[in-house]
């Protein structure tokens, strides 16, 4: 017998958040960069409380396989990272640019209404995309959702709208809902 759906959460404020959860790196690490962006529902409002994890390849193009992803000693590169967004619905992650021949961050978004989690990618845009496969078989309005947008500081900005106009392109995977 199933259980009916229910929205998840509820988030237990004290339990989620740990010391720096969004500093993969420290920012004052060379080579440092910050994705970061806003959440947005359907309306084109900020959410409040949404809550974002990210894993990424190292610069090197290899995804981190080191224990203790949420111990930081500031000199291994877990390549996992957990954000909250601030009331006007703004995340942000201290990390490196994730490398490989079309590098990207793997984004999970949990929030206020949803049945599950939702998952998504940012890539790092460059010469690269067009040779993506995936991004090859999506049409044009998707493949602009799920690229970042570079700043002249280097940082990255990677907007999510959940449902709507221009809602991001989420990924479904075998076993999951």
């Amino acid at each position: 017998m199933t259980t009916p759906g229910q929205t998840i959460g509820p988030f237990y404020g004290y339990a989620l958040p740990y010391r720096r959860d969004h500093e993969l790196v420290p920012p004052a690490r060379p080579g440092a960069i910050r994705l970061h962006g806003t959440v947005f529902d359907g309306a084109g409002v900020p959410v409040p409380d949404a809550l974002l994890e990210i894993r990424q390849a190292g610069p090197d193009g290899v995804v981190p396989t080191v224990d203790g992803s949420i111990r930081r000693d500031g000199t291994r590169f877990t390549g996992w990272g957990r954000a909250g967004v601030d009331p006007g619905g703004h995340y942000s992650f201290t990390t490196l640019v994730p490398g490989g021949p079309v590098p990207f961050f793997a984004v999970v978004v949990f929030a206020r209404g949803l049945l599950d989690r939702l998952f998504t990618r940012a890539y790092v845009p460059g010469p690269g995309l067009g040779d993506d496969p995936f991004l090859a078989s999506l049409d044009p309005d998707e493949r602009a959702t799920l690229v970042a947008v570079a700043e002249p500081s280097g940082d990255l900005r990677f907007d999510i709208r959940l449902q709507g106009p221009g809602q991001t392109t989420f990924l479904t995977f075998e076993g999951t809902p």
